[in-house]
C-alpha cells in the first residue's frame, strides 16, 4: 500500500504543498476529493477527507484504509484526529455527507460542477482545466476565481484578469468545453485555479446536456 502511495506520489509530482498552502490559507478542516485515485497527501495537512472514486484500483487501496490511516497518523502536519472517508463510488452519485470546506479536483472531469453543492458557502474549489473543470467554474455564478497558485506553490491573488482569455479576444465556448470535455489555449495558464463559492446562491443540481 505505501509503495502504491509512494510510486503515485512521485508520479504526480507530489501536490502535498499546494494542498497546504490552500488549508493553511482558508482554515481548511474538511475535504472532499472526487476522483482521488491513491492521492491521499491532502491527509497530511486537512484533518477529515472524503475521498470519491469508482477505480477498482484506488478501491482495492482503501479497503487497507487502517493502514492508510495509520501512515496519515504518523505524517500528518495538524494536533486533530486524522479522519480518512472512502466511497468507492462514481462521484457523479449522490454522497451521504455533511457540506465541506474545500473541493479539490484534479484530472477527473468536471468534479467542481458535479459536486458543488457539498461545498458550503465561502468554501473553495481547487481545481486545474484539463478536462474543463475550472473553465466551467470561471463561467459558472456560483463561484469566484479568487487566486492561482504559483510555481512555488504560494498563493497569487493578482493580475486574475488575465487568466480565462483566448487568443484575438475570442469568447469561450463553455458548451463546447462540456462536450470535448477539454481546456481550452488560452494565452496563460497555470496548473491550478482557487475559486471561492459565492453567499446566497440558490444552486442547481448540474445537467451535463445544459
Amino acid at each position: 500500500m505505501t509503495d502504491m502511495y509512494k510510486t503515485y506520489a512521485q508520479k504526480i509530482e507530489d501536490r502535498k504543498q499546494v494542498y497546504e498552502t490552500i488549508a493553511d490559507t482558508f482554515d481548511v478542516k474538511r475535504a472532499l476529493y472526487p476522483g482521488s485515485h491513491v492521492d491521499v497527501a491532502p491527509s497530511l495537512v486537512i484533518p477529515h477527507v472524503i475521498y470519491v472514486d469508482s477505480f477498482k484500483g484506488t478501491i482495492r487501496f482503501f479497503k487497507q484504509i487502517e493502514t492508510v490511516q495509520e501512515l496519515m497518523d504518523q505524517r500528518k502536519e495538524y494536533d486533530e484526529p486524522c479522519t480518512i472517508e472512502f466511497f468507492g463510488q462514481d462521484y457523479t452519485q449522490p454522497l451521504d455527507i455533511e457540506p465541506v470546506d474545500l473541493i479539490i479536483s484534479q484530472y477527473a472531469g468536471f468534479v467542481g460542477q458535479v459536486t458543488k453543492q457539498y461545498l458550503k458557502p465561502g468554501g473553495i474549489l481547487l481545481c486545474n482545466d484539463s478536462h474543463g473543470d475550472a473553465t466551467l467554474a470561471r463561467f459558472d455564478e456560483t463561484f469566484e476565481l479568487i487566486g492561482v497558485m504559483g510555481s512555488t506553490n504560494e498563493l497569487i491573488q493578482t493580475g486574475l484578469d488575465d487568466y480565462f482569455r483566448l487568443p484575438k479576444g475570442k469568447d469561450v465556448d463553455v458548451a463546447e468545453v462540456k462536450k470535448t470535455m477539454k481546456g481550452p489555449s488560452y494565452l496563460k495558464a497555470v496548473e491550478h485555479y482557487v475559486f471561492q463559492k459565492k453567499e446566497g446562491l440558490n444552486e442547481a443540481i448540474y445537467d451535463s446536456n445544459s
